[in-house]
């Protein structure tokens, strides 16, 4: 499931990796995500989320409200939003106005669409203990492949050990995640939404082939 709504979402600002906190709004989200996924009485050996407050804030949220808080919890960079280089920190309105529709459109939701990049890595976010440089920028594509060596390593042999995962994340990052398992051609990623605070509950055959796929509105 993607994090609850951000103070970044309520403004219509684009984000990335800035650390956002959640708006009272996406507290209340996550608090009622967390009451739905209890219903359906799934017990997780792990959660995974990315290193960002927006993210870390909405799992623990819905592991408090399924009695889980005690599951081992994973954070990794690969999980973090898609970097969206010079356009994050600025309006999305303002932005699509300035650069027209057919940019806009390519930077945001396309998957090959590289945004302006920054000049330098900003000194604020500091990932060097994780062995990596902050990247200047990234399309969805560059952002996926981080994200499926994550899935690959980390994610798939919990569930082929027949253990639940639940992953906490962001827009960018399911939906390069749900375009690898529901394999989704290239230029139809545009089309795919994920709203925040709806868990999508897979159920996946011994190969990980989808059986069902459910969302939890």
């Amino acid at each position: 499931m993607r994090h609850g709504q951000s103070l970044a979402n309520k403004n219509n600002i684009f984000t990335g990796w800035n650390d956002v906190p959640l708006t009272a709004e996406g507290e209340l989200q996550a608090h009622l995500a967390g009451k739905k996924l209890f219903d359906e009485h799934i017990h997780f050996e792990d959660v995974h989320t990315s290193l960002l407050l927006r993210a870390i804030k909405t799992a623990n949220i819905v592991l408090s409200e399924i009695n889980q808080l005690y599951i081992r919890e994973h954070k990794s960079w690969r999980l973090n939003e898609r970097h969206y280089g010079n356009l994050r920190g600025k309006n999305k309105q303002d932005i699509k106005n300035k650069y027209g529709t057919d940019k806009f459109n390519a930077w945001r939701r396309g998957f090959y669409g590289l945004p302006p990049l920054l000049k330098a890595s900003d000194a604020i976010n500091n990932y060097c203990n994780c062995g990596i440089t902050e990247p200047l920028g990234e399309s969805l594509s560059m952002a996926y492949q981080r994200l499926i060596s994550y899935w690959t390593d980390s994610i798939a042999p919990n569930l082929m050990n027949n253990h639940n995962q639940l992953i906490v994340a962001h827009g960018s990052t399911l939906r390069a995640l749900i375009k690898f398992l529901e394999v989704i051609p290239d230029e139809k990623i545009n089309q795919v939404e994920v709203p925040n605070s709806q868990p999508i509950v897979y159920t996946f055959d011994r190969n990980l082939k989808i059986l069902d796929k459910k969302i939890i509105i």
